[in-house]
């Protein structure tokens, strides 16, 4: 090895050491917490809501947004924030209106942070109107699972990255989008609901609509359990289905690439399953005219006949059993 290159390895070496030496002088005299390392200021600011509103709006940027049960039968917004990318609150033609203001000069655009900001609202019970969320990163939470205390008109969340979690009583639809992050709907009772989601998983459970539940994935698993709707709709690329205890009074149509599909003690007047390469098993409530095609795979279903079952696959075994 040449001399030059030598010395370039040595620099290099203590280069690394010593600022894992400075990383960890930084570490130790914040107390061994990550958040005293960012640059960032951050600050509490608590905005209290006297005048009467219906709509909910909330736009940020990067921060975790919270709507939990107020304790006190008063309405409060509650900002931990960048004391540069503060939240303006207000409440405008009837609608409380929550959105991120960013003062920052362009030279604070390069920080390091390890601190996530965080919207809480807090809203006493009582019947709402349209609750629009749109955040770039950040997780939603709407812990509202009190159908005798609360109720939306509408429901629509739209993120890029962060965990969605939803359960509320929606005398419409519900919208839910993200890019990359989960979406856990748990007890919501609405008219529709519609789920995207590109990377990540999705997870349904004790969901009942009167209209139609769709559930669409890139590259993601998919499970719902103890859901009842008109129809039910799923389509992936890549990802498991799995469906447990749900019931579609007519039609529950899947569609997928890559995954199996899997099904219990699920029933609706017509199933339409395809899949290119992905075992499809599972058991229905009620008998069934069984017409299932298979390139390469084996087939097993019972010989009944009643509503129309029809499975499509190109290389994947089928297994099909009725549980009355």
């Amino acid at each position: 090895m040449r001399t030059v290159t030598k010395v370039w390895l040595i620099v290099a070496g203590g280069l690394i050491v010593l600022g894992i030496t400075a990383f960890g002088v930084a570490f130790m005299a914040v107390g061994g917490d990550m958040a005293g390392l960012s640059t960032n200021k951050y600050e509490t600011n608590v905005h209290q809501i006297t005048d009467e509103f219906k709509n909910i709006f909330i736009r940020s940027d990067i921060a975790d947004i919270k709507i939990v049960e107020s304790e006190n039968d008063k309405c409060s917004v509650v900002c931990y924030e960048q004391s540069n990318l503060k939240h303006s609150v207000s409440v405008k033609d009837g609608a409380l209106e929550i959105e991120i203001i960013d003062t920052r000069k362009w030279y604070e655009y390069i920080s390091i942070n390890f601190t996530t900001p965080t919207v809480t609202l807090y809203i006493p019970a009582g019947e709402y109107g349209a609750l629009d969320i749109s955040v770039s990163t950040g997780d939603v939470d709407m812990d509202l699972y009190m159908p005798e205390k609360y109720g939306f008109e509408s429901i629509d969340v739209s993120t890029s990255t962060g965990r969605v979690m939803c359960g509320a009583v929606v005398k419409q639809g519900v919208n839910i989008t993200t890019i990359t992050g989960k979406i856990i709907a748990n007890g919501v009772v609405a008219d529709s609901m519609n789920l995207s989601a590109s990377t990540g998983s999705i997870k349904l459970n004790g969901i009942e609509c009167k209209g139609d539940v769709s559930v669409t994935v890139t590259t993601g698993d998919v499970s719902a359990s103890g859901v009842k709707c008109r129809n039910f709709n799923s389509e992936g690329s890549t990802g498991k289905l799995k469906l447990e205890y749900l019931n579609a009074e007519e039609k529950i149509t899947v569609k997928r690439s890559t995954g199996d599909v899997s099904f219990y003690d699920t029933d609706a007047s017509e199933l339409l399953i395809e899949t290119s390469t992905g075992d499809v098993e599972g058991s229905v409530l009620s008998d069934k005219d069984f017409i299932v095609k298979t390139d390469t795979g084996e087939i097993d279903v019972p010989k009944t006949t009643g509503g129309r079952c029809e499975i499509t696959t190109t290389t994947g075994d089928v297994e099909i059993s009725v549980n009355k």
